[in-house]
């Protein structure tokens, strides 16, 4: 049964590209319409490069850490490094700089505080505990007169909250940390988010809870997105300021605001620079191959029609582009290419064969050969990108119903667009195509060399597939970016110098059976907590750690080195100076509760640290500090990226077989041969396993953006796999197996080898980005598209060959 379609098909097809044709004028003026009034939408698509991006909200442990993010509210800040050239920052000259920068920096309308060695607190200057009540703490500061710079070395050695926060352990690197006012409706809007989503904790939501939900989101989202501004503009603000006291120091920005920033740069600039770049190549390719401008025209047109069309929908459907879906356009402008380069390849030859057809007939013909084939290779490219719909991880998610909305889009623009502009135009004089020389010697590889050909790639499959157990999920923030960008090299600068990046938190809560009404802060507690620090801090990798027990070791200077009871704990809390007790105790103890927090920074430089043994080695630490594991949260963005990492790997293994099984089904609708659908599965099967292996090879981790290299890759091969076996069909109808597969190369072939060379080139041009994932997206799916070609072009032919022999 041959796989063309009915002839009610046909004729629906015929009568449709005969409709394109005839009303070419008002087709386009329809997409000129559409693609206006659809694409000035596309101002309104939106940028969201924070790290929240990558983590999924139905997720316990996110919303656990949810939870404790309100109950232990923190302000938000960023950091300020000071580096003195001379490596020698407490000298009068410095901390005179460190002035100048704190009223500049006091300035900006957002900033709450500037704190640095020079405006905190040294309670090591009172006498006794019982001076912290109604203590003025400003008189305990070197601005406020009650601490000399000369004292400033002795105070701040070992100091247990200051040390690694202001001021590196080896005096050589001081911090301002810029604390921000809070936007008060923001934060309401938080609080009544995280109430109905802590809810989720015990079971499903409402329908009211679920509206009530998406109402605050919505409230909240220009807050957001104003604020996000607002944002960039004060770190444009701080870059300028620190640039005017930079002479004698270097002055480095860190924190999450400057990660968010960056990632937001970098995402603008991938969508940007790359798709321009990869544009341009795309039109200096076409016109090297096709040697005439309309065909350099006429895909330009189809690739900013639909990029233009698929922005306004998302902008409108609420997507945004994040660091996982950044290279979107990318795959939105090759998808189109691909489709036009098949109708490109099928008109050329149509006018090759017959010399005698008007441009109607043409265009039309070309229409009809390719509308089935171009629309199941649609179909079950969106099965390829299916698979990221059950990765369980929001970003992913919508990362795959993106990819699948632009593939409806391209498909529509292509197939109508496309013949609409080329019978605008006299029809084609016919020139061979460049290729045939190459695409003949495969073929008669595939044909002569079957057997060894197959024999090649099951040996190189196997290979491929001894490198899948060596694939793991170990990453960090600081490797995200090039060693010679500036975010690279201050998020490495504070990592080493001011103890670490990547924050987690520790919640540990009292049993209900030692909890005292009359204790605020029960010394066992505070004991097992101090010792758990100290299990910690024998572990690489485990930076600055602040909690109560900080406070405690503060407490002990003031109280001449001896220990403070329970009850003097629970006195010190109830009667320290309220400034005080918020800054130094608020964050850290939730009396209502009856929880501490302990806040670790985790040092991502740290050579060969390997995240998830880190967090079982964190668990394991409880143990020893008699701490029942029931009792211990473990919250935070380090825990929530890596349980996100963790996921990814499952995900992927687990939606892989799901996957191929669709492609399967897919395979024996559109053939109606089960021998061909087997066949077909070959070079998918392979494509994305035999990637994956050589990421496992090359040491490459699995991560938020690599995951998705084997949706590509499927997607693609796919593709080529529908067109080739589609051609095929039709040969092998009037001639023999080898003949059938010689003519298949001479005509698709030609398509699929422009298409796999102009995406090759095309995609390698990330490798050119400062983002390191973006950089083995292009040159992953570089080469698992090249993959794709080789696989159709000679493993699939070699065993339809074979298959014919051996049923012979």
């Amino acid at each position: 049964m041959t796989t063309t379609p009915t002839d009610a098909d046909a004729g629906r097809v015929q009568g449709a590209a005969s409709w394109c044709v005839r009303f070419r004028w008002l087709v386009l003026a329809l997409f000129v319409l559409a693609t206006l009034a659809v694409g000035w939408q596309a101002r309104h698509f939106q940028i969201d490069a924070s790290a929240e991006t990558l983590l999924t909200e139905g997720n316990q442990l996110y919303l656990q850490s949810r939870v404790l993010q309100q109950r232990f509210p923190s302000s938000e800040f960023l950091l300020l490094a000071y580096a003195p050239h001379d490596e020698k920052p407490l000298t009068a000259a410095h901390l005179e700089t460190l002035r100048q920068l704190t009223a500049e920096i006091e300035k900006l309308e957002r900033v709450a505080a500037v704190r640095s060695v020079r405006n905190v607190p040294f309670l090591q200057q009172l006498r006794s505990v019982s001076q912290a009540r109604g203590a003025d703490l400003s008189a305990l500061t070197v601005d406020g007169g009650g601490v000399s710079v000369e004292q400033l070395p002795a105070l701040l050695k070992d100091h247990p909250i200051y040390e690694n926060l202001l001021i590196s352990s080896d005096q050589r690197v001081l911090a301002l940390q810029v604390t921000f006012r809070g936007e008060p409706e923001l934060q309401a809007l938080e609080r009544q988010i995280t109430e109905i989503q802590a809810q989720q904790l015990d079971g499903p939501l409402s329908e009211a809870q679920r509206k009530q939900l998406e109402q605050f989101k919505q409230q909240r989202e220009p807050i957001q997105r104003r604020l996000a501004e607002l944002r960039h503009k004060e770190l444009q603000q701080l870059r300028r300021i620190a640039a005017q006291h930079n002479e004698n120091a270097d002055i480095i920005l860190g924190g999450a605001q400057v990660l968010g920033d960056e990632l937001i740069r970098i995402v603008r600039s991938d969508l940007q620079i790359f798709g321009a770049a990869i544009a341009l190549v795309i039109a200096l390719l076409l016109l090297v191959l096709f040697r005439r401008l309309l065909w350099v025209a006429v895909t330009a047109l189809c690739c900013v029609s639909s990029l233009l069309i698929t922005l306004g929908l998302f902008a409108m459907l609420g997507f945004k582009a994040t660091v996982i879906s950044a290279n979107f356009v990318a795959l939105q402008l090759i998808l189109t290419l691909a489709i036009v380069i098949h109708l490109i390849v099928q008109y050329r030859e149509r006018a090759e064969q017959h010399s005698d057809w008007t441009q109607g007939q043409l265009v039309t013909a070309t229409l009809r050969d390719k509308f089935g084939p171009c629309l199941y290779a649609g179909l079950t490219t969106s099965i390829g990108f299916a698979s990221l719909l059950w990765a369980d991880i929001a970003p992913v998610v919508a990362f795959g119903w993106m990819m699948i909305v632009a593939i409806g889009i391209s498909l529509l623009v292509s197939l109508t667009l496309f013949p609409a502009l080329l019978s605008l135009r006299s029809r084609e004089t016919a020139t061979h195509l460049p290729g045939h020389g190459l695409l003949d010697l495969l073929a008669s590889i595939a044909i002569k060399g079957r057997a060894l050909t197959v024999l090649a790639f099951v040996v190189g499959f196997a290979v491929a597939l001894m490198g899948l157990p060596r694939l793991n999920v170990e990453n960090s923030f600081i490797n995200y970016f090039d060693e010679d960008t500036e975010v690279h090299q201050s998020l490495k600068f504070i990592d080493q110098h001011l103890g670490g990046t990547t924050p987690m938190e520790v919640v540990i809560t009292e049993p209900s059976a030692a909890q005292d009404q009359d204790l605020v802060l029960r010394a066992q507690t505070v004991q097992r907590l101090q010792r758990l620090q100290h299990e910690f801090g024998e572990l690489d990798g485990v930076g600055h750690q602040l909690s109560l027990v900080n406070f405690g070791k503060l407490a002990l200077l003031v109280n001449d080195g001896k220990p403070l009871t329970e009850y003097e704990l629970t006195a010190l809390y109830r009667l320290v100076d309220e400034e005080l007790s918020e800054e130094l105790i608020g964050g850290f103890f939730s009396e209502s509760h009856h929880q501490l927090r302990l806040n670790v920074r985790i040092q991502d430089a740290t050579p060969d640290l390997k995240r998830s043994e880190l967090l079982e080695q964190m668990r394991a630490a409880l143990e020893p500090a008699q701490l029942d594991p029931e009792q211990v949260q473990f919250a935070g963005l380090f825990v929530l990226y890596e349980d996100l990492l963790s996921r990814l790997f499952d995900s992927q293994v687990r939606t892989l077989g799901l996957v191929f099984a669709a492609l399967f089904i897919a395979f024996l609708l559109v053939f109606r041969s089960l021998g061909l659908a087997l066949l077909a599965m070959v070079p998918n099967v392979v494509t994305s396993l035999a990637v994956l292996g050589l990421m496992g090879w090359l040491g490459i981790a699995l991560d938020f953006m690599t995951i998705t290299i084997a949706a590509v890759a499927m997607g693609i091969a796919v593709d080529d796999t529908i067109h080739y076996l589609h051609r095929y069909r039709q040969e092998r109808a009037a001639a023999e197996v080898d003949q059938a597969i010689r003519n298949t190369h001479r005509s698709v072939g030609h398509a699929l080898l422009y298409t796999t060379l102009i995406i090759c080139v095309g995609f390698a041009m990330l490798g050119f980005s400062d983002f390191v994932p973006s950089v083995l997206f292009g040159l992953l799916t570089a080469a698992a598209i090249g993959l794709a070609l080789i696989t159709d072009l000679l493993l699939l032919p070699a065993c339809l060959a074979f298959a014919r022999r051996r049923s012979a």
